[in-house]
């Protein structure tokens, strides 16, 4: 899984405060599709929203055209892990969605995801009990989101890029534990290093990993991003070439942020608080650009 990477692209200050304009536009993209969202609308609709929330902000979208993806986000529902093309599937209460968003300013990157459920009044706030949403799913989601912030805060003390997934892995193993359930780790997609494109060394995997990798610099910039599954971690692609799926349709979710590695910390580029409320149970503070 580690292999011998091209040099890794450092960021100056000036360059990582270009990518946090970059990560304020894919905040507010997903931060409309959210508000957007309610069953009987479909993914086609939501993917409309994003565009637009993009374009006024006179930034462009990294998905659109990217290795020939369609649209300008990627909306995985339920069984779909990553990569779903936006079309004509309508939501209905209950789903899992996750939605995942990039866009570029002056050149320069941002790119996370989010996963919410749906109730018949719409997006719902995963840690409210709420009808219509399987508890199953919603500690799925926590537990996803969870993990997210445990890689994030491992940049901040961590000496490579592999223990993110070991920080990543042993979060997972944590939240199952106290649910009394198993998570499948999808493995075989990974986060990246990410700057004046969208997908560059390194590769930030979700499991365990520990001094493996290349180490971690400031300058760096990284998008981390696990993905869970309430069942196995095996995955097929569709037809279509893009939608990935769980092998036993158990429903996933992918949560995904874009963090800046500098001299003081990090600072989470695509977090309205610069990751703030994030960090703060890891006893960590985001460095303010």
């Amino acid at each position: 899984m580690f292999r011998p990477h091209p040099r890794i692209e450092l960021k100056s200050l000036d360059q990582v405060r270009l990518m946090r304009r970059a990560g304020l536009v894919v905040a507010d993209a997903l931060a409309a599709v959210r508000a957007a969202a309610h069953p009987g609308c479909t993914t086609s609709e939501l993917d409309a929203v994003a565009a637009r929330v993009i374009a006024e902000a006179g930034a462009e979208p990294s998905f659109l055209g990217y290795q020939g993806f369609p649209a300008t986000i990627c909306t995985s529902v339920n069984e779909e892990v990553v990569h779903g093309i936006p079309g004509r599937r309508a939501l209905a209460t209950g789903d899992v969605v996750s939605v995942d968003c990039g866009a570029v300013v002056e050149g320069w990157h941002g790119d996370s995801a989010i996963t919410f459920l749906l109730d018949e009044s719409g997006a719902v706030d995963v840690d409210d009990a709420t009808d219509g949403v399987d508890p199953a799913d919603r500690g799925l989601v926590q537990a996803t989101r969870t993990a997210l912030w445990a890689g994030i805060a491992a940049l901040a003390g961590g000496r490579r890029v592999g223990d993110v997934g070991t920080a990543v892995e042993a979060s997972v193993d944590l939240s199952a534990e106290l649910r009394g359930v198993e998570y499948g780790i999808v493995e075989e997609y990974t986060g990246h290093g990410i700057g004046t494109a969208m997908h560059q060394p390194p590769d930030v995997v979700n499991f365990s990993a520990t001094d493996r990798g290349p180490r971690l610099r400031p300058g760096m910039c990284l998008a981390i991003e696990p993905m869970l599954t309430r069942g196995t971690a095996v995955t097929h692609v569709l037809e279509d070439d893009w939608t990935v799926v769980t092998a036993d349709g158990s429903r996933a979710a992918h949560w995904e942020h874009t963090v800046a590695i500098l001299d003081e910390g990090v600072a989470v580029l695509t977090a309205p608080d610069l990751g703030e409320a994030g960090l703060e149970p890891f006893g960590l503070r985001p460095v303010m650009l």
